[in-house]
């Protein structure tokens, strides 16, 4: 359906049910009957407002694609959304069409569903009037407006007041494949839940057992959950975000994962010694470089990696591995037996870097599609547990992912591999690490991978605004204010401890509240006893009486939840200035950039990371402007709209006079990082010179359509061709960030991906199949065409896609 026929049905559908409703109907359903007509005479005026300015999006937004055959990018996502809205309207607008005459039609549940819309299209249309700043302001094919102050600041600013919780009740996830919408349903309610018994219980069980028995009223209410929802993204600290991701990392729920998911003969979790060693160069195998244990902010200390194989293979059950081998208390994770067959090293590894933020998760988080990744595949996989923010800042992760990798190389006679074929693969934060890593390995001039396989990857850490990174706004499992926080812990910005946890039972908070009620009571009643006093005195007489503080009404009409959270020892949400804490140590260091070169020993004529000039790091990528080209955008891109005469603000309206968006009464406490780490090429690898990023080996990028890191890919897809870099973008539709971790539980989602090349056309359906997507280009970069194929291989890659030749 294209735009002009899906503004002319909603039209229709809204139009004729205000009609019916206005007539009016049965007097117990009058008040829904008027927010219904209310709410569908709102929707129209919204969409007269958006018809022009998404046609005006769909003739321009092609000139920001990587590819003509891979049409991505954060203004295409954005109308998608609001084209996936209007669908809704129209869907549920004929829903009420058919079934308003029905005995059984619930009119007060569809008037709110109605309003739901209503509030995420009034929400869309203010997003829409953003990116339209941002054509005005960027230049021309840049997704990204590279200054924190200006837009980017005023972006974040509008975040921080608009209303949000609409995206998070009855609309959540409609964007994406319905068929994955249970899932973040489940996530959200778990997230509340979670969240509203968060610091009661010192346990994992007992937290986990509060929030199972107070989850019901969050599944019924949807706008209830709504509110809670963005009251906990907006106000909570990154250590409630590392205990929510870490509930799958709980014995009870990793059993039950490793149970369902693939049966492999290793998984053997390692931790290796932080010793140094030395390793080839890649240039002159007579000379080598010295890899020294990562020390950055904790000191040095033990890798933890994870080894998965399918098969057992000669080398992993040596005394040496085994003696590295640590334990989980669980069950046995290495299958020995005499009847045991051990196959030869395989050709092949794949080295695993996970995501979370950087601030959460392990390896075991990932492990059940890294199982099938290992059984599809026929190869170990290394999974490195790097070290985690806030407790373990930049560089330390990239310290220990470099060293993992080095010592692959030098040990590959542990793991099952031959030492021949190596590739690098990770999502999200991990995806971030693999471009580093061989950012670093090129700098010490060691052996390159021979392949990236990055899934959604994080390169830009920055604070600038993007198209896609507008949908922070209403994306459940990537709000803006909790990125923020991740990358902040990332760059050293948080504080490196966790203040102590208030031991808080539900009985002790009845408590206080009535403790807290009686306090304010006997106050009211005294404050009312003086005031008739003094009336009788003289009503011009002023009361002596005591004021009511103003922390005790503000107390009384907090929940539970909020006292527990907002308690003396919760996490304030604005960090102190450094200066205001002479005594607590920074976590930034200041030899962050110093720590990441190597010896200049190791590496002849390697200029420094500080030598390159400001202009080296740009990733703007100016070129002549076709004036046709020119003339398209200034007819889409509106410049911020001036103030009315004779009012001075103290911020520029982002949005065109008479129009302004839903704004929340739960403001969010953000502060514009600018931290001097984000920019740093081995944090930002899309600010890399292009001397950085020359001599990397073949990238493939995996993105979502509908993330709001899609623009991060683009872009850096982008940088890589321009200096010929050998580079592919697949793109993703219906699926959210972090996809890959819901693909075990939720393979019957449905999706299309867009190829990378006319010759893939293949159809792949839902995570599972992106995954199976992403082994293709596995084996595409550790495939070697002149090596004779194996049979084994042959059977089962074309067991895996169903193809009688391989590619």
């Amino acid at each position: 359906m294209d735009t002009k026929a899906v503004f002319a049905a909603l039209y229709s559908v809204c139009e004729e049910n205000a009609t019916f409703f206005s007539a009016g109907g049965k007097v117990s359903q009058a008040d829904s009957a008027k927010r219904l007509v209310e709410s569908m005479k709102l929707i129209q005026e919204h969409a007269r407002s958006l018809e022009p300015v998404i046609s005006g999006f769909a003739a321009i937004y092609h000139h920001f694609d990587f590819d003509p055959l891979i049409p991505a990018n954060g203004y295409r996502s954005l109308v998608k959304v609001v084209r996936c809205c209007l669908l809704h309207i129209i869907h549920k607008g004929r829903y009420i069409t058919a079934n308003r005459r029905s005995i059984f039609f619930r009119a007060a549940h569809n008037a709110g569903e109605m309003e739901a819309y209503c509030s995420a299209l009034c929400q869309l249309r203010a997003l829409l009037y953003l990116a339209q700043r941002m054509l005005h302001d960027n230049s021309h094919g840049n997704l990204f407006f590279q200054d924190e102050s200006g837009l980017s600041e005023s972006f974040i600013r509008e975040y921080a007041s608009m209303h949000k919780g609409c995206f998070y009740g009855r609309c959540l996830g409609f964007q994406f494949t319905p068929a994955i919408r249970p899932c973040l349903q489940t996530i959200a309610i778990g997230l509340v839940a979670f969240g509203e018994n968060y610091k009661r219980h010192q346990s994992g069980i007992g937290v986990a057992a509060s929030s199972f028995f107070t989850s019901g009223k969050y599944a019924i209410d949807p706008e209830l959950r709504g509110t809670e929802f963005e009251r906990i993204t907006q106000n909570l600290d990154v250590h409630f975000w590392k205990t929510f991701w870490n509930i799958t990392e709980t014995e009870v729920l990793s059993s039950l994962a490793s149970m369902t998911s693939t049966q492999v003969k290793v998984n053997r979790a390692l931790s290796v010694p932080p010793v140094a060693f030395d390793l080839p160069l890649a240039a002159n195998h007579r000379a080598s470089a010295t890899i020294a244990p990562p020390s950055a902010h904790i000191g040095i200390a033990p890798i933890q990696m994870r080894l998965i194989s399918y098969d057992l293979r000669e080398g992993q059950d040596s005394e040496t591995l085994l003696s590295m081998s640590r334990s989980e208390g669980g069950a046995i994770s290495l299958s020995l037996g005499l009847k045991t067959k051990r196959l030869p090293s395989s050709p092949f590894l794949l080295i695993h870097f996970h995501g979370g933020g950087f601030v959460a998760q392990t390896s075991k988080s990932h492990e059940p599609y890294l199982k099938s990744w290992s059984q599809d595949l026929g190869v170990p996989i290394l999974s490195v547990d790097y070290s985690l923010a806030p407790e373990a800042p930049f560089p330390r992760a990239l310290e220990e992912c470099f060293y993992a990798y080095c010592w692959a190389l030098r040990n590959h006679h542990l793991l099952g591999w031959t030492g021949e074929k190596v590739c690098l693969a990770g999502d999200s934060a991990g995806g971030n690490l693999c471009v580093t890593t061989c950012m670093r390995a090129a700098a010490f001039g060691v052996r390159m991978p021979d392949g990236v396989v990055a899934a959604y990857p994080a390169t830009l850490l920055t604070a600038y605004a993007s198209p896609s990174r507008l949908l922070t706004l209403m994306d459940p499992l990537l709000p803006l204010s909790v990125l923020s926080r991740c990358l902040s812990a990332y760059a050293g910005s948080e504080p490196q401890t966790e203040k102590q946890v208030e031991r808080v039972s539900t009985l002790s908070l009845v408590k206080r509240d009535t403790a807290l009620f009686l306090r304010d009571f006997r106050q009211g009643a005294s404050n009312w006893i003086h005031s008739l006093l003094d009336s009788n005195r003289g009503s011009a007489a002023p009361s002596t009486a005591p004021e009511t503080p103003p922390d005790a009404t503000d107390t009384l009409r907090k929940s539970v939840s909020e006292v527990s959270i907002s308690s003396p020892h919760a996490d304030p949400p604005v960090l102190p200035e450094p200066a205001a804490l002479p005594n607590r140590k920074l976590s930034v260091k200041s030899k962050t950039c110093q720590d990441l070169r190597p010896p200049s020993s190791c590496v002849p004529g390697a200029p420094p990371v500080s030598a390159h000039t400001i202009e080296d790091v740009s990733f703007f990528l100016f070129k002549e402007t076709d004036p046709n080209i020119s003339r398209d955008l200034s007819s889409v891109a509106i410049p911020p709209p001036a103030a009315e005469e004779g009012i001075e603000l103290q911020h520029p309206r982002e949005f065109p006079l008479g129009f302004e968006p839903l704004r929340s009464d739960q403001f969010a406490e953000m502060k514009l990082q600018s931290s001097p780490v984000f920019k740093d090429p081995f944090c930002s690898p899309l600010l890399a010179p292009d001397s950085m990023l020359k001599g990397l080996p073949p990238i493939h990028i995996v993105a979502c359509a509908l993330d709001p890191m899609l623009d991060d890919s683009v872009m850096f897809a982008k940088r890589l061709r321009s200096v010929d870099q050998p580079v592919t973008l697949c793109v993703v539709d219906d699926l959210p960030h972090g996809f890959l971790s819901l693909s075990h539980g939720f393979a019957r989602c449905f999706c299309r991906t867009r190829p990378p090349s006319p010759a893939s056309t293949a159809s792949w359906n839902g995570p599972i199949g992106v995954c199976r997507l992403l082994l293709e280009n596995v084996v595409l970069f550790l495939w070697d065409p002149s090596r004779k194929r194996s049979s084994l291989w042959a059977e089962r890659l074309n067991r895996l896609w169903g193809r009688t030749q391989l590619l």
